[in-house]
């Protein structure tokens, strides 16, 4: 379908897609096998400014969109989910900083994460905070003028890698989720480590790590916002961030759907190929619908995000929910279509199904999502009446 994307959204897209094609299909086997650091990768896409899509100009980025990024996003995770899950998390970690940072954090950080100089994570999640983020446990007290922080983050992307942190942390416990407050952690302050990195099922290629405080002291102007703001802060990253997982489900089932096609089209069965047989072409076409549909949802959901819309967190939630359900399900038809073929790893499509799980997990899963959904609906029910 023609979305009527400009001019420079197109060259956006073709560029996402040329180095998708030229540098990460030919080592997305080998990363998956080895769960090497994709930076190689990450120097190209800084290069070509991709790091700066979302980042004003006046920071040094090129001032574009959600919609933007998520045409980016899709193209990286056509070829290789690992390598986009890197490059879409660095955009989650920036977005406290851009929608809530001060003028001065935005100077210090923006240039540089725009330039992709520094990796940024978001470090929310925790051991008894993940669907329930107001189970988190790490605390920060003022001291002066420092915040000490105390506690563990647990399954963060590009942990160990990234050289900023955004991260939510208490500060008075006693009022609840309005106790939490959110910060900026750069790599190498004392008493800032990192636990192992986790050996996972799908996106190996990105680093996913523990984040350990003990008495780490930042300076008190590190603060995102105001205390008590952080999971406002949380929150509003994440309506910002979900058309981009939404985004990337609709890439690697692109992905999986053309494998799929291509081996259909090749391999000989009773006499012809297979993809002439209606049960095959049934299964192909209703893949093709639902890509298209996700895409048609999460550009239109990034349109609206970028128009200025002041609450999407329905719209947002829709987006993750109906492209990663879509992308698990592409996936495993993929799969399916290519029978025993599709079971090896001398085939993409293996891959494409264990990385695409993931998408319905993190960035809140996607039982999370149809919580979100309906308690807006809920709401504007009950204002109509």
């Amino acid at each position: 379908m023609d979305y009527f994307l400009s001019e420079e959204q197109v060259m956006i897209r073709d560029l996402a897609r040329q180095i998708a094609e030229e540098k990460i299909v030919p080592v997305r086997a080998e990363l998956d096998e080895t769960g090497e650091f994709p930076w190689d990768i990450m120097k190209v896409l800084a290069q070509s400014d991709l790091f700066g899509l979302f980042i004003p100009e006046e920071y040094g980025g090129l001032g574009k969109g959600c919609l933007e990024l998520s045409i980016a996003v899709e193209e990286l995770s056509r070829a290789c989910l690992g390598v986009s899950t890197t490059f879409a998390a660095n955009a989650l970690g920036t977005y406290p900083l851009l929608l809530f940072g001060t003028d001065e954090q935005k100077k210090k950080y923006l240039p540089d994460i725009a330039a992709g100089k520094r990796l940024v994570a978001f470090g929310l999640t925790e051991a008894n905070a993940g669907s329930d983020a107001g189970g988190t446990q790490t605390t920060a007290r003022l001291e002066g003028n420092e915040y000490i922080i105390n506690g563990t983050k647990q399954w963060i992307t590009n942990g160990g890698e990234a050289e900023v942190y955004t991260i939510i942390a208490i500060t008075d416990r006693s009022k609840g989720p309005r106790g939490a407050s959110a910060f900026v952690v750069e790599k190498g302050t004392p008493g800032f480590t990192f636990g192992k990195k986790e050996n996972k099922m799908g996106i190996r290629a990105s680093a996913t790590t523990e984040l350990i405080f003990d008495n780490c002291r930042i300076p008190r102007d590190n603060i995102i916002g105001k205390e008590g703001m952080g999971f406002v802060v949380a929150m509003k990253t994440l309506d910002s961030s979900r058309t981009g997982v939404g985004a990337q489900g609709v890439g690697v089932a692109q992905g999986a759907f053309e494998e799929a096609v291509k081996f259909a089209k090749q391999r000989v069965q009773f006499g012809h190929p297979v993809i002439t047989f209606q049960a095959v072409q049934h299964m192909l076409a209703d893949m093709a619908t639902s890509i298209e549909a996700s895409r048609a949802l999460v550009y239109a959901v990034a349109r609206f995000i970028d128009s200025g819309a002041k609450d999407v967190s329905k719209e947002s939630a829709m987006s993750k929910l109906f492209a990663t359900d879509v992308a698990m399900k592409v996936t495993t038809d993929a799969v399916q279509v290519m029978g025993g073929s599709g079971y090896m790893k001398e085939y993409p499509v293996e891959k494409m199904m264990r990385d695409a799980k993931i998408l319905q997990i993190y960035e809140g899963t996607n039982q999370i999502q149809r919580n979100v959904i309906g308690q807006a609906l809920i709401k504007e029910f009950t204002k109509k009446k």
